[in-house]
């Protein structure tokens, strides 16, 4: 059986406010995320389709919230919600905010290099 905990997941990345520990099974990326304050992932989509995360993602919350901004709707989901965000959306989470994820791999590693893009543009902005 292939499994992953918050302890065992192999790839870990802190990125200021950001604590995120993954694992890569069958084919899709099971994350466990803590956000330490407020998080808009909105300019990290920066380049993205339409600037909109282009990975669906299926979660829980165990604290905190999590809201997916979409063109149409904005979904907000709070701790013990189970919840389904399809593509086409923008990320914000509150401080504190502790979710599980599960993405498709080869979709979420797009976002994932645009994101980790904008953020070193974002820091190298900063230190000028």
């Amino acid at each position: 059986m292939a499994k992953t905990s918050r302890t065992t997941a192999p790839n870990t990345i802190e990125q200021g406010p950001v604590h995120y520990s993954s694992a890569d099974v069958d084919g899709y990326t099971i994350g466990f995320v803590k956000f330490a304050t407020d998080v808009d992932g909105a300019p990290l989509l920066k380049g993205l389709p339409d600037n909109l995360c282009a990975c669906p993602h299926w979660g829980y919350v165990f604290a905190g919230t999590a809201t997916f901004t979409y063109p149409d709707r904005v979904e907000t989901y709070e701790a013990g919600d189970a919840f389904y965000a399809p593509a086409g959306h923008t990320p914000a989470h509150s401080a504190n905010n502790e979710i599980l994820l599960f993405s498709p791999a080869a979709e979420l590693a797009v976002t994932d290099e645009a994101m980790r893009r904008n953020m070193q543009a974002m820091m190298a902005g900063h230190g000028s």
